[in-house]
């Protein structure tokens, strides 16, 4: 499941595009990596990240080939790209690179650098278009230390921030799974959201995990887990 798929754009709303950039082809007049900008020569991957962002449609074909092609490098520039554009004050720039960082290399290679990055933004980030991608990059990576993350925003008011928390937990729950997270997945089958409420069900069946552990108890979880405060310095060029 990529962060282009599911009922929701990110915004609760059902697949509609976003309002895009005005200018250079979709892209601010700031964008650095613009076709012809003074003094600069764009490479192979600042191409690629150019046409992912002309593409407005956030489940475009366009834009997706070109994450994909990004993905399929999977080196340490493109990751740096990633993790720039995470930084960005544009949404849909911080949108791709965290769409970028949930498959980046065959063999995730970069998962200790970019889960920082994603749990960074998963307590600083405001737009649920944002915080929806960075719920599919954890269900990518798989990862149980993105675990609390994940239970953090499983509780969101957007329903599209919740749903992507619905796909994220039965992969990040570990194995045994953690309870905490299996409390969160099951508060998230009874959801007034019917698609978030579904797919929690779904995650439940599927993974087994429906008659795991202890009935689901009320109370703090993982959630409330220290969280390591690495402020600007994982965006860092």
């Amino acid at each position: 499941m990529g962060a282009s798929e599911g009922p929701y754009d990110g915004d609760g709303q059902r697949r509609q595009s976003h309002a895009g950039h005005d200018r250079d082809g979709g892209r601010p007049a700031s964008w650095p990596y613009a076709r012809g900008a003074a003094g600069h020569e764009p490479s192979a991957i600042e191409e690629l990240v150019r046409s992912a962002l002309v593409d407005r449609d956030p489940h475009g074909p366009a834009r997706w080939q070109a994450i994909a092609a990004l993905q399929e490098h999977g080196d340490m520039e493109t990751f740096t790209v990633a993790r720039r554009l995470c930084a960005n004050g544009d949404v849909p720039e911080r949108v791709l690179g965290v769409d970028i960082l949930g498959e980046l290399g065959r063999s995730r290679p970069f998962i200790d650098l970019a889960l920082p990055v994603l749990r960074y933004l998963a307590v600083s980030e405001t737009d649920p278009r944002v915080l929806y991608s960075v719920l599919i990059a954890f269900g990518h990576l798989r990862d149980r230390r993105a675990l609390s993350s994940v239970i953090m925003l499983s509780g969101h008011e957007n329903p599209a921030v919740r749903y992507g928390a619905a796909y994220a937990l039965p992969h990040v729950l570990g194995d045994p799974p953690d309870e905490a997270g299996l409390t969160a997945l099951r508060r998230l089958t009874a959801d007034p959201d019917e698609d978030v409420a579904d797919w929690a069900s779904l995650g439940l069946n599927l993974g087994g995990l429906a008659m795991s552990g202890s009935a689901p108890q009320t109370g703090a979880s993982a959630a409330s887990g220290e969280f390591d405060d690495l402020g600007g310095q994982i965006f860092d060029p």
